[in-house]
């Protein structure tokens, strides 16, 4: 899989801006605040058809606009497929080969993106929802059914949740109703917990070897944390185990009026050598985490799709010694496409240089290299 071209129309600071990449290496390169990023968060927002920098849509429109377009071609098996994606008066239109999509869950999971920018720190100092919707969006590239399952079970939460808030107190509180509720969410709780175990146990078994490779140390792994730790989800009785533990805390949700249990409640920790880097990891070791994790990504995207996906790298070679440098370069070969923005093509390897598809960004258009 390769994305043969973008064309952007009043993204960010990009009027109109159409890019053609090869199906290696690509780096585009210019001074800072030209719009090298921009680029890559709409080749993002193609993929995933949201920012992996701002949550509300409208912050992506041009200043003075008011609307965008992104549109793409991804190669893949020699087939060539458009997809678009624009905004207007607040509504996002989705399409395949000019074919309206009416579900994200059946657009979402089509062009498979791994992304490493600066602040990937977060996925291991910040909070637990930065891990939350980092595992949410790389699922969802890898099955719609994932994505279609976790938006229910989002919505069954505002139910129940509003439901505690508005009627906990009162007389009229239905039991019944509100066990149905319950029973309903325990569904869509089991298919995300069995996708989110097998996403996890999958990263540590990739993440062993490329860990030596980089490091010289193969003890790194991630910790998937949640309310039911203690089950097995192959367990026939799982359904009934989980509304049991739902029960036990039935004064408490009602006390709080809130869903206290859940996978809207996990997390995920990063070890290394036996300590978690979030409390005793450096500023270093931290990145290293993460750029183990997005390695390990490749594999499974390969796993599940048959294919590569598309690497994006946000000028981190500027962050890393040249020994990561290199042992980053070993894992980009032929068989992925590679997007890197840089400021300085001296931050880069000359071999590297020599056979990429350079693009040179300047006040947000390109420039003849």
């Amino acid at each position: 899989m390769f994305l043969k071209s973008i064309k952007l129309n009043n993204f960010r600071n990009y009027e109109n801006l159409n890019v053609d990449f090869n199906s290696n290496i690509n780096i585009i390169y210019g001074n800072n605040a030209q719009g090298k990023t921009n680029l890559l968060e709409s080749i993002y927002f193609l993929a995933v058809t949201k920012s992996h920098h701002s949550f509300l849509d409208n912050k992506l429109i041009k200043e003075g606009c008011n609307q965008l377009s992104v549109e793409g071609i991804i190669k893949n098996e020699n087939v060539h497929t458009k997809y678009s994606i624009s905004i207007t008066e607040g509504k996002k239109i989705l399409k395949i080969n000019d074919t309206l999509i009416k579900k994200v869950s059946d657009y979402i999971s089509n062009i498979n993106i791994i992304i490493f920018y600066p602040d990937d720190l977060n996925l291991v100092k910040g909070s637990p929802n930065d891990r939350r919707r980092y595992i949410n969006v790389e699922l969802s590239q890898l099955s719609s059914k994932y994505f279609e399952v976790l938006s229910e079970y989002n919505k069954l939460l505002k139910i129940r949740n509003d439901y505690l808030k508005k009627y906990v107190d009162r007389i009229d509180f239905d039991k019944k109703y509100f066990e149905i509720l319950t029973e309903h969410l325990v569904d869509k709780c089991i298919y995300i917990y069995k996708m989110r175990y097998k996403y996890i146990e999958k990263i540590n078994n990739y993440c062993k070897k490329i860990s030596l490779k980089i490091t010289g140390s193969e003890n790194f792994k991630v910790n998937y944390i949640n309310n039911f730790n203690q089950y097995d989800f192959n367990d026939k009785n799982i359904k009934n185990l989980i509304i049991n533990e739902f029960k036990k805390y039935n004064n408490k949700e009602k006390r709080y009026k809130n869903t206290i249990l859940g996978p809207h409640k996990d997390d995920f920790e990063f070890i290394f050598e036996n300590r978690n880097l979030k409390f005793y990891g450096s500023q270093g070791q931290q990145r290293l985490g993460v750029l183990i994790l997005k390695l390990s990504e490749i594999e499974i995207f390969n796993d599940y799709k048959n294919t590569k996906p598309i690497l994006l790298l946000d000028d981190v070679f500027s962050e890393l010694d040249n020994n990561k440098k290199n042992n980053l370069l070993f894992y980009i070969d032929n068989d992925i496409q590679t997007i890197i923005t840089t400021t300085e093509l001296s931050n880069l390897d000359e071999k590297l240089i020599e056979k990429a598809n350079l693009i040179r960004i300047n006040n947000g258009k390109k420039e003849e290299v």
